[in-house]
C-alpha cells in the first residue's frame, strides 16, 4: 500500500545544539498524521534524536551505511550498528554520495542487498543530471541505475523500499523540475517496474521526489498521481517550512 511520505535529508548540518533546537520546534509543530515523516540526522545525532522522538510520530533514518557487515572500514557505519541505536530505515543512492564519493550502481547494489538482509528499508535515490536531460537521456539514465542498482532484489523486499527520484540539476539550486516533468518520470519509474517485475508492486511503492522542495511549490508537486512525497534538503532544516511540506497533501 503507497504511503504520503515527507523525508528531511539534514545532510552535514545540525551539531548537537542545532539538532535540539529543530527537534523541539518540529515538536510543536501539527503534522498531518496520515503522512508518514522521517528525518535524517548525521551519524553522530542520529541516537540522540531517536530518543527524542521516541513517543513522536516522527521516524529517524541514516543518510548512509557501508555495504559491508563489519571489519577494517575505518570511519564506517554498519547495518548492525545502525539497528542497535533504534535506526531502522537508510537513505542509499543519495546523488551527492554518487557524484563526491563515487558510488556507483553496482556498489549501491551490494549496499541495498546488505541493508535488506538485515532487515532494514531503504529510501533508494536515483536521477540524472542536467546534460542527461539536455540530450534526452533522463529515461535511459534513470532505467539503468534502477535495473543495475535494484534490480537484484526478491519480490517480496520491495515492501520494505522507497524511491527517492532526485532530478542532480534541482537539488539545492533552487531549480526544481515542473509537477508534469516530475510526474512524467514518476510515471515512467512505474511502468519500468511493472516491466521487470509486476503491476502490483509498481502501484504499491512509494516514490518520492527530491529537489528544491518547498512550502510554496510542494502540494502542486504531491498533487500529481505518482508522486507520493518529497525527499527535502534544505527546507527541513527550518521547522516551519518542513511541517508546511508535511501538510501539503491535498
Amino acid at each position: 500500500m503507497r504511503k504520503n511520505i515527507v523525508a528531511g535529508n539534514w545532510k552535514m548540518n545540525c551539531d548537537l545544539s542545532e539538532t535540539d533546537y529543530l527537534i523541539s520546534r518540529l515538536m510543536e509543530q501539527k503534522l498531518d498524521p496520515s503522512v508518514q515523516v522521517i528525518v535524517t540526522p548525521p551519524f553522530t545525532n542520529l541516537h540522540h534524536t531517536y530518543h527524542l522522538l521516541k513517543s513522536m510520530p516522527i521516524g529517524v533514518a541514516a543518510q548512509n551505511m557501508h555495504q559491508e557487515e563489519g571489519g577494517a572500514y575505518t570511519g564506517e557505519v554498519s547495518a548492525k550498528m545502525l539497528k542497535s541505536i533504534g535506526v531502522e530505515t537508510v537513505i542509499l543512492g543519495h546523488s551527492e554520495r554518487r557524484a563526491y564519493f563515487g558510488e556507483d550502481n553496482a556498489l549501491l547494489a551490494k549496499k541495498v542487498t546488505t541493508a535488506l538482509t538485515e532487515g532494514m528499508t531503504v529510501i533508494f535515490c536515483f536521477g540524472e543530471e542536467l546534460q542527461e536531460r539536455k540530450e534526452g537521456r533522463h529515461f535511459d539514465v534513470v532505467k539503468q541505475q534502477l535495473k543495475e542498482g535494484l534490480f537484484h532484489i526478491a519480490e517480496g523486499d520491495w515492501s520494505r523500499l522507497v524511491l527517492a527520484y532526485e532530478p542532480v540539476w534541482a537539488i539545492g539550486t533552487g531549480e526544481t523540475a515542473s509537477p508534469d516533468q516530475a510526474q512524467e518520470m514518476h510515471h515512467f519509474i512505474r511502468e519500468t517496474i511493472a516491466e521487470a517485475y509486476n503491476a502490483d508492486i509498481s502501484e504499491n511503492v512509494s516514490i518520492l521526489y527530491g529537489g528544491s522542495v518547498k512550502p510554496n511549490n510542494a502540494a502542486e508537486i504531491f498533487g500529481k498521481p505518482d508522486v507520493d512525497g518529497g525527499l527535502i534538503g534544505g527546507a527541513s532544516l527550518k521547522a516551519d517550512d518542513f511541517a508546511a511540506i508535511v501538510n501539503a497533501f491535498h
